[in-house]
């Protein structure tokens, strides 16, 4: 399984869009969704919460996201995190602790390999998920109208 996932947001905070592009097998699958108020980084972690939890079964998943702080957090943050009761080294609470919980949960099933790309660097799966968060966020913004 591959997937791409990307999130959009316009101000930060402000109205925010998410995109995930699933391919297996030659079967391809596109999953979107938008927030009237809220951060990019939120819409980062939902676009990959998102995909990983429509899969139906457990598998090898090649996430490609061009979020240092999905990666990061997934790969580095998250292990201290759970120890120190979502709490930073400082003391004070996990921003997003909502989701990363969520993050944590969805990814348990699956082998996940993270992979980072450069956003907007002409990633071609990159690219779509970008337009399709970008659409999530018009979507959301005619639908508050």
């Amino acid at each position: 399984m591959v997937i791409y996932t990307d999130g959009a947001c316009s101000g930060n905070p402000g109205p925010g869009g998410w995109g995930a592009i699933l391919t297996t097998a030659g079967r391809r699958r596109e999953l979107m969704g938008h927030e009237p108020q809220t951060t990019n980084n939120r819409m980062e972690l939902l676009a990959a919460i998102v995909a990983l939890e429509a899969l139906k079964r457990p598998c090898t998943v090649d996430l490609y996201t061009d979020s240092q702080y999905v990666k990061n957090g997934l790969e580095q943050w998250l292990p201290a995190w759970r120890r120190k009761n979502f709490r930073t080294a400082s003391g004070s609470p996990v921003k997003n602790q909502d989701l990363w919980t969520r993050l944590d949960a969805a990814r348990q099933p699956h082998q996940l390999r993270l992979h980072w790309v450069r956003g907007h660097a002409g990633d071609p799966g990159n690219e779509e998920a970008d337009q399709l968060a970008r659409a999530a966020l018009e979507q959301g913004r005619e639908a508050m109208r």
